[in-house]
């Protein structure tokens, strides 16, 4: 049985372990206080950040991809800095709140699964977010796409978190054509739901164009761009899907299309910064939110993919989103700003909790409103490519399993029974395929101590107590009981004398 159908085994497992988590006293969250060094000597950028939604690691042309023609963003690589070792989360709810604080998940409940379109929790107020340290730097901040860090309640919006300006979706998953899950429109510009045509890479595209359109190089903007492409459902315009004929592959080739309809946009974006004349003042960054969709069981609740190929591709890097190996975590990146930015690889370690305090820093703000953060500032990292002053990655940490990785070595435990650990010197085995747990046993009772250290801080998994309402309210229910037909007639029910 593979990893994920272990950690993931069923309905009843999800109850056991929040029965058990329930259980558990949370710690107080304790991390080390990173305040981003004083900013660099020049104006303060505008920031375009990029977000791509479960893309494959390797479904770009900077990363080796030969079906998908991806220009736009390699030219941005080609240009700037790709980032080789830069992490996120396994999925996307968390990726986006360690953006959105700079703080692992595990310290507000975000770190298992996502936010499910019918709950109602989000990320902690209390948080203090990008947008707002941004915005007391004088900043202008957008949000444009996906948001999915709390839909059921309006205190959670973007509009209530620090962001000016909001055109998108709210939740996770949506049809690209009607901007709706199961027949509920999702498609709101600043709290007021909108109802128009269009294919949402393109509505998204063109609404950031706009937004460039209005802006002007005496004020800095930070525009958060977050594509819902190319997330299930697979689904694309029939140009897109015709310009890939050779793809044989169905899903492939509306996959490749999704990807294609992506790049353009990109680079329409960009080409609107250049007619503005704010390219040269303007960092951009990429990324996906986690690694490429490899099992169904992840792949979104619209669809049956369960009798399709996957289209997604993470390269040699093993497994895909939710895992907790590379392939789920190491994701496609870049950096570009013309002229602070060297043309490079990039191979620091970097994690998306790293972009809060590297972004205050070069906008010249503190982040003391922040609670303590994880993230450090990495932008002499993306520059210029110096030593990564970060020597830890913390994949995850969940009360069923968990990942960790100090300097080479990276460490996967499985508290689940049967529990497992995994070891890999991860620079010399990249693909995760030789396990060195036997071998090290020293190492991996000294990583078990970090998780077991880090787990003390950790808040419950809100997704986790979410669904034991879900289970405890279905126990509640009607009985089932083998019924056949006549069962329960009076002439049949024995009465005991």
């Amino acid at each position: 049985m593979s990893f994920l159908k272990k950690s993931f085994r069923s309905l009843v497992d999800w109850g056991v372990i929040t029965l058990l988590i329930l259980a558990v006293p949370v710690g107080v969250a304790i991390s080390e206080d990173t305040m981003p060094t004083a900013s660099p000597q020049f104006k303060k950028p505008n920031i375009l950040y990029i977000v791509a939604d479960d893309l494959g690691w390797k479904d770009v042309g900077f990363n080796g991809c030969t079906d998908i023609k991806t220009p736009n963003l390699d030219r941005l690589a080609a240009e700037g800095a790709k980032l080789t070792q830069f992490y996120a989360q396994p999925m996307c709810t968390p990726t986006r709140a360690a953006l959105m604080t700079g703080r692992y998940p595990f310290r507000y409940g975000l770190q298992t699964a996502v936010i499910p379109s019918v709950s109602t929790y989000g990320l902690d107020t209390t948080e203090w977010l990008m947008p707002q340290c941004l915005k007391e730097a004088g900043y202008k901040t957008a949000i444009i796409g996906k948001w999915h860090l709390g839909h059921g309640d309006k205190k959670y919006w973007p509009k209530q978190r620090g962001f000016d300006y909001q055109y998108g979706a709210m939740i996770g998953e949506l049809d690209y054509f009607t901007h709706s899950e199961h027949g509920v429109l999702d498609w709101y510009r600043d709290n007021e739901p909108v109802k128009e045509e269009g294919y949402t890479t393109q509505l998204l595209g063109e609404d950031a164009v706009k937004y460039i359109e209005t802006q002007d190089a005496s004020t800095p903007f930070y525009l958060y761009l977050a594509f819902n492409a190319p997330h299930t459902p697979y689904q694309a315009p029939q140009d897109y899907i015709d310009r890939y004929k050779n793809i044989e592959d169905p899903t492939r080739r509306t996959y490749a299309g999704m990807v294609a309809c992506l790049d353009d946009e990109i680079g329409r974006v960009v080409a609107a910064l250049e007619r503005k004349g704010l390219r040269d003042n303007t960092l951009i960054l990429f990324h996906s939110d986690n690694g490429g969709t490899r099992n169904a069981m992840f792949a979104g609740v619209m669809a049956d993919m369960s009798k399709i190929n996957i289209p997604c591709d993470n390269g040699p890097y093993r497994d895909g989103k939710a895992s907790l190996f590379e392939g789920g975590t190491r994701v496609c990146a870049l950096a570009n700003w013309p002229g602070q930015i060297k043309a490079q690889e990039v191979d620091g370690l970097i994690h998306v909790v790293d972009i809060y305090p590297t972004l205050a820093a070069l906008a010249g703000t503190s982040t003391a409103k922040s609670k303590p953060l994880d993230g450090v500032n990495v932008w002499d990292v993306i520059a210029e490519g110096k030593p990564s002053p970060r020597t830890e990655i913390v994949y995850n940490v969940e009360p069923f399993r968990g990942a960790i990785r100090e300097g080479d070595w990276k460490l996967i435990w499985r508290t689940m029974l049967p529990s497992s650990v995994d070891l890999y010197n991860i620079v010399q085995d990249p693909s995760e395929k030789n396990n060195l747990a036997a071998a090290n046993p020293e190492k991996v009772a000294a990583m078990q101590q970090r998780l077991n250290d880090l787990a003390k801080e950790a808040s419950k998994p809100l997704f986790l107590v979410d669904q034991m309402k879900v289970v405890m309210k279905n126990m509640n229910g009607e009985p089932v009981l083998p019924i056949d037909e006549g069962f329960g007639d009076p002439d049949k029910i024995h009465v005991a004398p």
